[in-house]
């Protein structure tokens, strides 16, 4: 029966991960930094559950258990606090100088990664001690929120590297500060209401849950369908006087290959049009 309950405990992160790291089209990372970053996360649950037992205690010294302040500081920065805090610096030194983050979706890879094995950790926690039913309840819940967690995380993650190669210092500041709130926002927010214990935040529980899954796992697939390469701008080539154009999903705009591109196409443009009406005279 326990290897039935390890099974259960593994199995959903497992496929999460081997999800994600197909949708990693270009340049797949390499299996051993995939590991490392797996068995790291994993191990954050150490730190995350001293921070929750000293924090806690803490807050019970302060505010009712179980009132709506004790509530929000207990799941939105103590329990998310802790958890995504740790998710993220194994993310950061592990990954930040790494030769192998050269495309955008990297971020996304690597985050949900160490997402994935700190829910693994804290399945077979709970799975080993509570039995089947909370296995198949978490494989469905808890296991997809912590990838969920992962993939917003990853997001700006991923953009915040493009913007250290583009030289944009603050851009590359806000998207790592946005890396680490968007999941504690959107961890503490499913925790918080699963703590309330009324059908109306039961029911917020499950619109969120839908389309938060919803949204990120489209998402999934447009950001590997739109992976861009890491590169400053000084080494796009500039050989064409048209080059290719790109949409980059994690800022929204387009980039066009070609050197000083938001100068050189009007001036282009406008050479063109002249010569054209040459030739037609």
């Amino acid at each position: 029966m326990t290897q039935i309950l390890i099974i259960v405990a593994i199995l959903p992160a497992l496929v999460l991960f081997l999800y994600i790291r197909k949708k990693d089209k270009n340049s797949p990372e390499p299996l051993g930094l995939m590991a490392l970053l797996f068995f790291l996360g994993g191990a954050t649950i150490i730190s995350a559950i001293i921070l929750e037992g000293v924090f806690g205690a803490l807050l019970e010294m302060f505010f009712p258990e179980g009132s709506l302040i004790y509530n929000v500081i207990e799941y939105f920065i103590i329990v998310a606090g802790a958890e995504e805090s740790g998710k993220y610096v194994v993310t950061r030194l592990t990954t930040w100088k790494n030769k192998a983050f050269d495309f955008t979706f990297d971020g996304v890879v690597y985050a949900t990664t160490a997402s994935l094995g700190f829910a693994t950790f804290e399945n077979l926690l709970y799975v080993l001690s509570s039995g089947l039913s909370v296995g198949i309840l978490r494989a469905l819940t808890a296991v997809p929120g912590h990838c969920i967690d992962g993939v917003f995380m990853g997001y700006f993650y991923g953009l915040a590297k493009q913007c250290e190669a583009d030289g944009d210092k603050a851009g590359k500041k806000k998207n790592l500060i946005f890396a680490l709130i968007a999941p504690i926002l959107i961890h503490g927010f499913y925790d918080f209401c699963l703590s309330m214990k009324s059908i109306l935040f039961i029911l917020i529980f499950f619109i969120f849950e839908i389309a938060i899954t919803v949204f990120a796992f489209i998402h999934i697939n447009k950001l590997s369908k739109n992976d861009l390469k890491i590169t400053s701008p000084q080494n796009i080539s500039s050989d064409s006087s048209s080059g290719p154009v790109f949409t980059n999903p994690y800022t929204s705009t387009t980039v066009n290959t070609q050197r000083n591109y938001s100068e050189e196409i009007p001036v282009q443009l406008s050479a063109d049009v002249s010569s054209e009406s040459r030739n037609m005279e």
